[in-house]
């Protein structure tokens, strides 16, 4: 073929490439939005993924000899792809119209629905997967004219593919949806495969076209082949011992390695989740570099298939020995470059952070991944002798390998992760190498005592590796200087969770540097229930999205509830609670009023068969992927439909956590979603406060006499004044949001446009970095100054019922706040003025005691 023709069919599969790691991006986030966003949907999205590629290569592969245009083939292959990616959009309503009614039918058994999710799944991921198996069988066969260039053709053929692939995931993970929104970088793909389909059956028909031309130019095409004969050279012949090689054994090593790549995917990105920010952009990252060392292995494949020297059974045995060496050191490599499991890149601006981050993903990913990517292409090298279809001998080893990536994805996130941890997960999946050498070894033409000499220590190397525990690197880091002491810690199939003992309390840690709250931040913890309860006349439903300790949700049994449903998305966090907060919990765990679910909460929520007086959202850090899903339009909307006569969504927000630019956004898209939005303080701490967003519907407002009720039961003292417990209430009420235009230029933030998703980890590393502030201190301090002033509390629709003095109290709160701002500022003499102002307002003879530290509320802990 003419080199313009074949560079115009190398980008066409670069291209495709790109979309198809694109589409799997969307797809594993889809599915997370629609069943739930835990370990278990992403599996079955990159499971049915995988299967199709996997069926589709088998299949597409077994016809591709009989194609009389492959290249046309591959260019119909694509547009099928772009047709059936298009049921993407209907996935959403097939869903919502089928999924309830199925739930119903079954019972809501945990296999049927199970069952029910992979089915709805697999209707709309399934055929394009499939479609897209076949494209590298055609492109294969196209491609490999010559008897004996499989080898090296098909080497750089997948090598693009992967290239390509790499390129996909950087543009999902940092450029499409910010630009486009998520349906924007669908369509997207979408184009450029039935872009890519056309142009190569375009290609395909002017290859005909050239092809009948050169046979009328008989001489012009014998100079053509001379010249590539002289240009090329023919990959070495397989000798008569390396044909002899059992095509069964040959797909074994490509099923093996399958299942330990992936599997060892699966686990690296755990141990990367202990020291990054865990944004959609460090996965990605990490999946690039993963992705590009596979691509680097792929090439350095298509340099060993060219050598006569040593023998290709022997480089596959050096291949299998490195890649067991590489994998079972990772564990130890990975502490060494991190130092210990120290967060990357602290204190660094984004551009730094990003470039710390690629650098550690290299380091620990480059020279594994590429031992680790060369075994499947170089495969290609001693399968070519069994048979000479190109497109066939592709179609079958990706298949097999594929089918062993799902096994091995599966089996390291759900079955060694919680069994041996990640170290002992690795060295399992390390001892795969040495036992696959064994058969290998034994094939060897050699007399049979010096194949047992040659397969003992391959037999030795396996047994230490699949058997011998060892300690290995810590699962999570713990700062004895600060008093830490490590109670218990769980690898899981969600995360690594922690329990933390720090002076005297206790707290509990995800991944290494996100404390989920502790016994140090008792009184902050208990306002997160107490003050939207207090304001609910009659709360007898509550619903909690995320638990973390318990203390929150274990508050709400001192009420008079009927029933609790409380929904964690990490079964490592709830385990781990029930064990070791029980007595901070009210009996959380054993009330029979109350039901905890390991569960997503969105998922749990829309699928609720009640409806709440109080549905209560816990604080979540917001750069972390999938969080953002917390803060959209949609989520918003369902709270409300799920919410009885006169209920309350409250939405806790860590102001510590968040620039005033992502408030902002927060804030404008409850004020879509509901008809009133109120916020109140959790606290009037100067340098770490919470606030909550409560979304109502119009005409809700403050009832005082059930701050009175409420406060004199909790107290268990029915002679408590009411301007006390009134004042005590009303000091955290800090303004209507509704009634402000503070916000009304921010952006919505939707599941299309995650904005909170892909701005906050932006906003972290500027903080951390000194170019931006978290919305606390004086900045928080103008903020409550702005809303007093746009909407007084004797002009506030939510405090109608009030008197003069419930306005006083309210205005009270916000004197106390800014008296601890100016404290912390060392300026005592004005702060002693805002201490006074907060006397004369209130019936306090004395200012409140100081509360309890925030040392161990939910945080995220990067100077640790």
């Amino acid at each position: 073929m003419p080199r313009v023709v074949i560079a115009a069919t190398a980008g066409l599969f670069l291209l495709s490439g790109f979309a198809a790691l694109v589409y799997q991006v969307l797809w594993v986030r889809e599915l997370g939005l629609l069943f739930g966003n835990t370990a278990q949907a992403a599996a079955l999205a990159i499971a049915i993924f995988f299967a199709g590629l996997a069926a589709g290569g088998w299949l597409w592969g077994r016809l591709a000899p009989t194609v009389r245009s492959p290249l046309r083939a591959f260019g119909l292959l694509e547009l099928g792809v772009a047709a059936t990616a298009l049921g993407h959009f209907f996935l959403l309503d097939l869903y919502h119209m089928v999924y309830p009614w199925l739930f119903a039918a079954t019972g809501g058994a945990e296999w049927a629905v199970s069952a029910l999710r992979a089915g709805l799944g697999a209707v709309i991921l399934f055929p394009p997967a499939f479609l897209m198996g076949g494209t590298l069988p055609m492109m294969g066969q196209h491609l490999v004219r010559t008897t004996g260039r499989l080898a090296t053709t098909g080497t750089a053929v997948y090598a693009l593919n992967t290239f390509g692939s790499a390129l996909g995931a950087l543009a999902a993970g940092f450029i499409l949806p910010p630009a486009l929104g998520f349906n924007g970088a669908y369509l997207l793909a979408i184009g450029i495969d039935a872009g890519v389909g056309v142009a190569a059956i375009l290609l395909a028909l002017c290859a005909v076209s050239a092809a009948t031309a050169a046979r009328s130019g008989t001489k012009q095409r014998r100079e053509r082949e001379r010249r590539l004969r002289r240009q090329t050279r023919p990959t070495p012949a397989v000798t008569e011992a390396d044909a002899a090689l059992p095509h069964r054994l040959i797909l074994l090593v490509a099923l093996v390695s399958g299942l330990a790549t992936l599997g060892v995917e699966v686990l690296w990105t755990r141990l990367f989740a202990q020291v990054l920010q865990n944004s959609v952009y460090t996965y990605a990252v990490v999946l690039v570099a993963f992705l590009m060392a596979l691509s680097l292995g792929s090439l350095v494949a298509n340099a060993l298939a060219r050598l006569s020297r040593p023998a290709p059974r022997h480089l596959l045995l050096a291949m299998l020995a490195a890649s067991a060496a590489v994998t079972a050191a990772s564990p130890w490599a990975f502490h060494a470059v991190t130092g210990g499991l120290a967060y990357v890149g602290p204190g660094a601006s984004w551009l730094e952070y990003l470039a710390a981050v690629s650098v550690v993903a290299l380091l620990v990913m480059v020279l594994p991944g590429i031992l680790l990517g060369l075994t499947l292409p170089y495969l290609l090298r001693l399968a070519e002798a069994a048979n000479p279809q190109p497109g066939e001998i592709l179609g079958r080893l990706v298949a097999v390998n594929t089918t062993g990536a799902i096994l091995g994805s599966l089996a390291a996130g759900f079955v060694l992760l919680p069994w041996l941890g990640v170290t002992g997960s690795l060295l399992v999946l390390a001892g795969l190498y040495p036992l696959l050498m064994l058969p290998l070894i034994l094939r060897e033409p050699l007399p049979w005592h010096r194949r047992v000499a040659w397969a003992a220590p391959a037999a030795l190397a396996a047994g230490v590796l699949l058997t011998v525990r060892v300690d290995g690197p810590a699962a999570t880091r713990v700062d004895a200087s600060a008093g830490e002491a490590l109670v218990e810690v769980i690898e899981g199939t969600h995360a690594t969770a922690a329990v933390i003992e720090r002076g005297p309390h206790r707290l509990i840690r995800v991944n290494n540097f996100y404390t989920l709250g502790g016994t140090g931040a008792l009184e902050s913890e208990r306002n997160q229930t107490l003050i939207p309860m207090l304001t609910h006349p009659a709360p007898r439903s509550v619903f909690y999205l995320g638990m973390g300790t318990g203390i929150t949700a274990g508050t709400s049994l001192l009420f008079p509830v009927e029933r609790v449903d409380v929904c964690e998305l990490l079964p490592e966090v709830v385990e781990l609670a029930e064990r070791h907060f029980e007595p901070w919990t009210q009996g959380l765990f054993s009330d029979a009023r109350v039901d905890v679910r390991a569960e997503d909460g969105h998922h749990c929520l829309r699928h609720a068969d009640t409806d709440y007086d109080l549905i209560i959202s816990d604080l979540f850090t917001p750069w972390k992927a999938g969080t953002g899903n917390l803060y959209t339009l949609e989520h918003y909307r369902l709270g409300r439909e799920r919410l009885a006569d006169n209920g309350l969504f409250v939405q806790w927000l860590p102001l510590y956590q968040l620039t005033e630019g992502e408030f902002s956004t927060i804030a404008r898209t409850m004020q879509a979603a509901f008809p009133q939005v109120v916020m109140w303080r959790g606290d009037l701490f100067a340098d770490g406060s919470i606030v909550a967003l409560v979304g109502t519907e119009e005409g809700v407002t403050v009832n005082p006499d059930a701050l009175v009720e409420h406060g004199r039961s909790l107290a268990n003292n029915p002679a408590l004044p009411d301007d006390l417990l009134q004042a005590v209430s009303l000091r955290f009420y800090a303004g209507n949001i509704s009634e402000s235009t503070l916000f009304d230029d921010a952006p919505l933030n939707t599941r299309d446009r995650p904005v909170i998703e892909y701005a906050a980890p932006r906003s972290q590393r500027r903080v951390q970095a000194g170019e931006d502030t978290w919305m606390i201190g004086s900045q928080l301090g103008l903020l409550y100054q702005q809303l007093a002033e746009e909407t007084s509390p004797a002009r506030d629709p939510y405090l109608a019922p009030l008197d003069r003095a419930g306005h006083d109290y309210v205005h009270a709160g916000r004197h106390y706040y800014f008296y601890n701002v100016l404290r912390l500022n060392n300026q005592e003499d004005l702060a002693q003025a805002q201490l006074q102002r907060f006397l004369e307002l209130t019936p306090f003879d004395q200012p409140p005691p100081a509360p309890d530290s925030p040392d161990t509320r939910s945080r995220w802990e990067e100077g640790r």
